[in-house]
Parts: structure tokens; sequence; C-alpha cells
């Protein structure tokens, strides 16, 4: 049985930083006024109103956080008008928690971290569901760099049109142009490969794999509203573990909305929910 421990959690929440920073960093290199603040052994990052990497994860893991510090850093986000989202780990040391909600941040949802780890017995189960999926008419390949606008489109248009679940409504939600946006970086981040399903021939869905000290992170992945229900999703996920494995990677981590169908495909195809992430909120003061 996969079990998290704060060690465990300390690595996944790492790579979730590094990759909000990556993110900024390729916003930056083209020409937009983005904030990376150092700040407890991560950073967090805005770049500009509705950015969906705007976040400071990964706190109460790599080193001490003092009042101080996040006063040095709200001032910061104050100064650009910007609410502050912090998505904290139930399994960080909990006085970070304590001394955010004492500053007024406040609670809004949460989300949860799911693995799947990537030993022999597994991979050798995905190579066999992957044949089954081919024989239903759904196959999946790496995007092409030509093929890269045809991901982003199909990503975006996904995006857009959500699934209905019986859980709690997402923290989040961005326009088509924001969407686009934050793929078009996507498409280009270290580490990441971009994968397109078909079904029956007919382009149907894409997903990302992003790889980093041999931990696989799976985001990106969605299925146009007509070929949903035809197993894309599952296939999708299947080609990025069998990647992942063949790359070297050791544990496969999703983050999802709590009780939506995301998180329902993923336990099926037996990840495990590890732990949760609290998000909170510190909207932004006047006068900073």
């Amino acid at each position: 049985m996969l079990f998290a421990t704060t060690t465990a959690a300390a690595r996944i929440e790492h790579a979730e930083a590094d990759t909000a920073r990556e993110f900024g960093l390729r916003a930056r290199a083209r020409g937009a006024d983005v904030l990376i603040f150092e700040i407890g052994g991560t950073a967090a990052v805005f770049g500009g109103p509705g950015q969906p990497f705007n976040k400071l994860a990964g706190l109460g893991f790599a080193g001490p956080v003092s009042a101080e510090s996040l006063a040095a850093l709200e001032a910061a986000y104050d100064a650009r008008g910007a609410e502050l989202r912090v998505e904290q780990a139930t399994l960080a040391d909990p006085s970070v928690a304590t001394l955010l909600t004492r500053r007024g941040y406040e609670l809004v949802g949460y989300e949860n971290v799911l693995g799947l780890a990537l030993h022999a017995e597994t991979r050798q189960a995905l190579a066999a569901a992957r044949d089954e999926d081919r024989s239903r008419g759904v196959t999946v390949t790496r995007a092409t760099a030509e093929e890269t606008r045809t991901w982003i489109d199909t990503v975006t248009e996904g995006f857009l049109h959500p699934d209905t679940f019986d859980g709690p409504p997402p923290t989040e939600s961005f326009s088509r142009e924001v969407i686009e946006e934050v793929f078009v970086g996507f498409s280009a981040t270290k580490g990441t490969t971009l994968y397109l399903a078909h079904h029956n021939g007919e382009l149907a869905g894409g997903g990302s794999l992003r790889t980093s000290s041999a931990l696989a992170q799976l985001s990106g992945a969605s299925t146009l509203p007509s070929h949903r229900r035809r197993g894309v999703q599952s296939a999708l996920l299947r080609a990025r573990l069998i990647d992942a494995a063949e790359q070297g990677c050791d544990l496969a981590i999703v983050t999802t909305e709590p009780a939506s169908k995301s998180q329902h495909n993923v336990q099926r195809a037996g990840f495990a929910l590890l732990y949760s992430r609290a998000i909170l909120i510190r909207p932004a003061r006047e006068g900073g």
C-alpha cells in the first residue's frame, strides 16, 4: 500500500513549487512582469491577475517561516494589488497553517494529491491495458513539434467544458485566453511531454507529463465533450504512466478537485490518496 510520509510529501511539494516557478520564468521570458519571492525554502509566484500559476506551495517543509518573512511577502503582493494564494499541504509543519490563519488567510477549499508507485508489476498491467485500449479504437501518441498548436487547442477546449460532479466547486476558474496562454507556456516547459488521443481515428483529447528527479507529474489532461465516456482519459493516463516508468520514474502524482471525475478515474487506475492541500487566500490590502 502506498503511504505518504512527510518526507514523501516534501518531495512532491518541492516539485509543485518548481513547476509554478518554471511557469513564472517562462512568462517572464515572454516579457511579463512576474514576481518570484523566495520564502521558507520555496517561492511564491505571481504573474498578473487570473494566472493559474499564481501560488505559494511547499511551505513548512524546507525551512522555518517567520511572521517577518510573511509580512515582506504580503507587502510585495499588496504593492501589486494582488491576492495571495497558499496551497498548504496537510503533512507540512502545522505551525505554518496556524501562522497563516492568525494573519487573516481565509480557507476557501481543498485539493487532493494522489500517487501511484511505478513498480514492475504496475508497468506490466499498464501495458496489457494499453493493448485493450487500442482494440477499442483509442490510441495515444506523443505530440510532435508540429502538433503543439493542435494539443493546445484540444486541451483548452476540453477544459472549457468541465464535467459536473457531486463535490465542492473548484476554487478557481479561467477564461479561454488565460487557459490557452498557460498551455502555450506549459508546452515549452522543461521536462514536459505532450500527448494526443484519438478515438476511431478522430482527435479526442490530450494530456501532458512532466518528469523531474524520478517523479512524474500528470496534468493538462482533457477530453473533447463528444468523445467522453469512451475510455479516452484512462488511455491517456496509461500512456503517460508507461512513459514515466520507462524514463525511470518511481512515483506518479496527480492533483484533483475532491470528489471529481478526475479523482474517480485515477483511483480506479490504482492511485491512492496521499494527502490534501488546504487552499488559503489573503486578499490584497489597500495601502500596501
